[in-house]
């Protein structure tokens, strides 16, 4: 049986690199685009890595020129919130712009279906959780803006071009390999799991506690977290589905279920036998009480199912990675 060949870019990252993992497991194969300014080339377990820009359309050129691909995977992005709202120029250009300049090049050599990393930033603050893909679209911030965007651009393309795509919000990425060789590692860490993990493991001050006064039960905001390796297997299936006649798409990728700050940090401190010093501070602008999804349309059309649903099992993945990273 002959076997795919696909073009992940950013798979040194986090979530792309368990997708290159994925992929090499299935015998795929691989070509990875990263610059490294995020990932790293030790997280990339297989394949072809090209330490390159994405958005240089000289080399996209002659990369499809000479390579055939029967999916592209587009992780590629800047991430941070914060960062977003104080540069968004950084965020359009990085996430908007060069998406646009992969989309064209895309076209001109006939390259496809692409599976885009969205978020459930989209969103906005919820009117209703869980949230749903016909749940309206507000985000807070440039970095939401800029992956709505991209959605927008991918529903033109497939309209005027017949460029077939799958986008996929996810809600809150946690977890790493479960044999512990990739994991979570940004710079800077603004996830709640891997700062809790490492404020145990001493690598960093006391995790900060935004906020005791949302309504929810115990006061901390609540979040909807999903293994990592679960949305490699999401990727997979997106892909699938779109070659094998499959329509084009928007899918919430989430637990269904969802975990409060606290719940976090008791579940951490329960699995790693310590306590998660903790120092307290009031309310973040823009962080909504309560973000839940509803994933039943990924479930439903993709066939996709979860594997690690659990907050103990993926805490206890996060761990093994953190202390084989210590």
């Amino acid at each position: 049986m002959k076997k795919s060949t696909f073009l992940v870019i950013g798979g040194a990252g986090y979530i792309g690199s368990h997708l290159v993992k994925a992929l090499i497991e299935q015998q795929e194969q691989v070509v990875i685009i990263d610059n490294l300014s995020a990932g790293s080339a030790s997280a990339v377990l297989g394949g072809e890595l090209i330490v390159h820009d994405f958005d240089d359309r000289e080399f996209l050129d002659n990369l499809f020129s000479s390579k055939h691909f029967d999916g592209v995977f587009h992780f590629a992005s800047q991430i941070v919130v914060s960062e977003s709202v104080k540069d968004p120029g950084k965020y359009y250009r990085a996430n908007t712009a060069a998406t646009l300049t992969l989309l064209e090049a895309m076209r001109d050599h006939k390259v496809g279906p692409l599976v885009f990393s969205s978020t459930a930033a989209v969103y906005g603050e919820p009117l209703y959780t869980p949230i749903d893909e016909q749940h309206p679209t507000n985000p807070l911030n440039p970095y939401g803006r800029s992956k709505l965007m991209v959605e927008h651009m991918l529903a033109d393309f497939a309209s005027a071009y017949n460029q077939k795509y799958i986008a996929l919000r996810y809600f809150n990425a946690a977890g790493a390999d479960p044999q512990a060789r990739i994991g979570e590692s940004h710079d800077p860490e603004t996830h709640l799991i891997p700062l809790a993990l490492q404020a145990i493991s001493g690598k960093r001050p006391p995790l900060q506690l935004f906020g005791q006064d949302y309504a929810t039960p115990d006061g901390t905001c609540i979040r909807d977290y999903i293994h990592v390796d679960d949305l490699a297997s999401a990727h997979i299936l997106a892909i699938h589905h779109l070659n094998n006649g499959g329509a084009s798409g928007i899918f919430n990728l989430g637990s269904n279920h969802g975990y409060s700050v606290n719940e976090v940090i008791q579940t951490a401190a329960r699995v790693t036998g310590k306590d998660v010093p903790l120092t307290y501070a009031p309310r973040r602008p823009g962080d909504p009480a309560s973000l839940v999804a509803d994933a039943s349309l990924a479930k439903k059309t993709l066939g996709w199912q979860p594997k690690y649903t659990d907050l103990n099992q993926i805490i206890e993945h996060a761990w093994a990675w953190e202390q084989a990273n210590s």
